[in-house]
């Protein structure tokens, strides 16, 4: 096998304590399918922005192996380039080995969780975000001064200011979304009926961020599935999925929330459990796998993964089973496809969204250059890294506007942040249902 100058082979006893803590630790195996190859280089973020070999996959997973025989501990360099990764998942789809990146990212950031002092500021910072950002009430009332200050942020003084702010807290600010307080507070029903005969019943996540600061897209969702012949429940019960948090390593406090989620839905007599956020229905598949060792829960998590679709997968389905059912207006222009990270690479879900959007008449579907370098979002690395993720969201921004789009189209509200932070306003930025909702109803496409 090759390896990086310098490693030991695998083969080699080993004779001292791993520096991974004894709860799901890395697997032997999985570290070991890595062959060093280096198909991973090309379409991994931190490998294009630094040239670095430790911010590449393979850098990191010689990391592991080192950290897993005890030769190195996890404070200091390993957590630093654990941290710096995006966790986008390029790098799965790129590998001809099949080595399971993700399996290893999602076993090693716990462990830096339980096992690594960050420094105070660190720490602060991201219990701040976990403070806030999984709660929807909370969020809601965050809205508020949210709202007020969007308008003072027009007044000069203000403005000055707001450019002075520090690294972290800029970027908090400029990726503030435009807040309407009548859309923060705003609620979906619990059940629209199908329009004509119903096809399936679904449940639709509605989200944190998404219900609170993209309720359109939520609306558009439930319209569009609807249009298509979908029975659409929203159970009032729901809560946060625990996504961003499991994408951070707060490993115990995703579970919890996916137990949660799973004791609300499973009850439920719907065909599927629909999302239209790439990182929630990333998760809230795995969360069959997150809780296989746990007895009580196996059996349940696995049914309720079985039932997980993207909007954009259920859509197309209905699709190739006889065709659309509502009509489409045309929308005559040129439609850019920003492929998000969870739903492309963590979810394999690419050419769904593409079906969904052909059938809409005179549409010009373009893709764009380096589709598989993230755009910097990735849960909530722009706010805790923001230096990089501005490099790569400045560098999606010009692969967006060399295509010249009259609309860009992204599945996550992340991505939607990020890439607008970039591009600007110029462009309408939208979710791909708002455009699919916009030509099904005859109205203009919306700014936003």
């Amino acid at each position: 096998m090759t390896t990086p100058a310098g490693s030991a082979e695998t083969n080699i006893p080993q004779t001292v304590p791993s520096s991974f803590d004894d709860r799901r630790p890395p697997e032997r195996e999985l570290l070991d399918d890595c062959v060093h190859c280096g198909f991973c280089l090309p379409t991994c973020p931190t490998y294009q922005l630094w040239g670095e070999e430790m911010d590449s996959p393979r850098g990191r997973i010689y990391l592991m192996d080192l950290a897993h025989k005890g030769e190195i501990s996890l404070d200091g360099p390993f957590t630093e380039h654990i941290d710096a990764c995006l966790g986008c998942m390029a790098c799965v789809t790129a590998c001809p080995s099949g080595v399971q990146y993700d399996r290893l990212l999602e076993s090693v950031r716990p462990q830096i969780e339980r096992n690594v002092e960050r420094k105070p500021a660190d720490r602060m910072f991201r219990e701040a975000i976990f403070a806030l950002f999984p709660y929807k009430r909370r969020l809601r009332l965050a809205a508020l001064p949210g709202a007020l200050y969007q308008k003072l942020r027009t007044v000069p003084a203000i403005a000055r200011l707001a450019e002075k702010l520090p690294g972290r807290l800029a970027a908090m600010e400029s990726l503030l979304p435009p807040v309407s307080v009548r859309e923060a507070f705003a609620r979906l029903p619990v059940h629209t009926p199908a329009v004509g005969e119903r096809r399936a019943r679904v449940a639709l996540l509605t989200g944190c961020v998404q219900d609170v600061f993209f309720h359109r897209v939520n609306e558009a969702t439930v319209r569009v599935l609807a249009a298509e012949g979908c029975d659409v429940l929203v159970p009032r019960e729901q809560q946060c999925c625990g996504a961003l948090e499991l994408h951070a390593g707060r490993e115990d406090s995703a579970l919890a929330r996916a137990k949660r989620e799973i004791a609300g839905y499973e009850s439920l007599d719907v065909d599927f459990v629909v999302t239209n956020v790439a990182g929630c229905g990333s998760s809230m598949k795995e969360y069959g796998h997150l809780l296989a060792d746990d007895p009580e829960w196996a059996q349940r998590a696995a049914a309720f993964s079985a039932r997980v679709r993207d909007v954009h997968e259920v859509l197309a389905d209905l699709l190739s089973d006889g065709g659309p059912r509502a009509p489409r207006h045309p929308f005559r222009g040129r439609v850019a496809y920003h492929d998000a990270c969870h739903l492309g690479h963590a979810q394999q879900v690419r050419e769904q969204p593409r079906a969904v959007l052909r059938s809409v008449p005179d549409l010009q579907l373009v893709d764009l250059p380096e589709a598989a370098i993230c755009c910097g979002s990735a849960g909530i690395y722009n706010m805790v890294m923001p230096a990089a993720a501005g490099d790569l969201g400045a560098r999606k921004a010009a692969n967006v506007r060399s295509v010249e789009p009259d609309v860009v189209v992204t599945a996550n509200p992340g991505c939607l942040l990020q890439i607008g932070k970039h591009l600007g306003r110029d462009i309408p930025l939208l979710h791909p249902v708002q455009l699919l909702d916009a030509s099904i109803r005859g109205v203009p496409v919306p700014r936003s």
